[in-house]
């Protein structure tokens, strides 16, 4: 097997680093979608649908995907092989079930708390909020034994100084229930990127995306099913906010990310996509008017630095 010349890997880099800034770009434009998207349907409702077509469109990828490896493969099977979504073997089946599924599970939490609260609060303070599940990751790690270092609690003290600015009104620190449910919704996007981490490795990406997707659609239906008023007009009415978020926030910007980081390195990735809350902030003001005042720009900065500093690596840290 002929090895990558250094050129090769330079051009897999910036291409690499050009999808994720695509990608950062689509998940920041995505919140005035959601935002939009509640004058006509309810949040679990928003989510669910949102799923259901990015399950939909990743199916045919997942066929495609599913022939090329039959055609690589040798034996008069290989063109023969069969359209599935789950692994053949047991142990793998089994193991992308339980990635699907938790990984569904937390997405349908952070997603639904997130829709919630994007209907109290602007969309560039949301983007802002929901891009600190990028702290809190390494701060989770605490409970799995990996030490935080000095760096880390320079950003948790930059966001906190940051978000504080975010919610001073009228001189008095003001936590609105959007920004409060914002941060339940970082936590929650915490624990979902931490158990992409685990799995990812042992199972293929794509799949665990789909499955995500589709656990995800079908808890936050039951929900929707309970306390919103479903109705054909609404979402007739939403189509093209659902169809941004549904095809192209998640189904595209999900692959996106999936193919993009094989490339590139992983603190390059952090930082480019953590541009997402910058990228809401804008189009929150470009698109839907939304302006934020000195003090909360200020905030959004600090944040900002906060992000970016969490995600430089240590001197000593071993890159590949």
């Amino acid at each position: 097997m002929q090895k990558d010349t250094y050129a090769d890997i330079k051009k897999k880099s910036t291409r690499g680093s050009l999808l994720l800034l695509l990608t950062a770009f689509i998940w920041g434009v995505a919140f005035v979608a959601q935002s939009v998207g509640m004058k006509y349907v309810g949040p679990f409702t928003f989510t669910a649908v949102r799923n259901y077509i990015a399950v939909l469109i990743l199916l045919p990828l997942l066929g495609f995907l599913d022939r090329s490896s039959g055609q690589t493969q040798d034996g008069p099977a290989a063109s023969d092989t069969a359209f599935h979504i789950l692994p053949a073997s047991g142990r793998d089946r089994k193991r992308l079930l339980q990635a699907g599924i938790l990984s569904g599970a937390l997405l349908a939490a952070a997603s639904c708390l997130q829709q919630i609260g994007i209907k109290y609060t602007t969309v560039g303070k949301a983007g802002f909020i929901t891009a600190m599940y990028i702290i809190l990751v390494p701060l989770l790690g605490i409970f799995l034994k990996k030490k935080p270092g000095v760096r880390l609690w320079i950003s948790v003290g930059l966001a906190i100084a940051g978000l504080y600015l975010l919610c001073l009104a009228g001189g008095r620190v003001s936590l609105g229930a959007g920004d409060l449910l914002e941060l339940c919704c970082a936590f929650f996007f915490a624990l979902q990127i931490m158990a992409i981490d685990h799995y990812a490795p042992m199972v293929d990406g794509i799949r665990m995306a789909w499955l995500q997707f589709l656990v995800c659609a079908v808890l936050s239906t039951v929900p929707a099913l309970i306390f919103e008023d479903i109705s054909l007009t609404g979402l007739l009415a939403a189509w093209k906010p659902l169809l941004y978020a549904g095809a192209l926030s998640s189904a595209v910007g999900y692959t996106l990310q999936i193919i993009a980081q094989k490339d590139t390195d992983p603190v390059v990735a952090s930082l480019l996509m953590s541009l997402e809350s910058s990228f809401s902030l804008l189009a929150g003001w470009v698109i839907l008017g939304q302006k934020l005042s000195a003090r909360e720009l200020s905030g959004c900065g600090l944040m900002f630095l906060a992000i970016m500093l969490a995600q430089i690596p240590a001197k000593n840290r071993q890159k590949a």
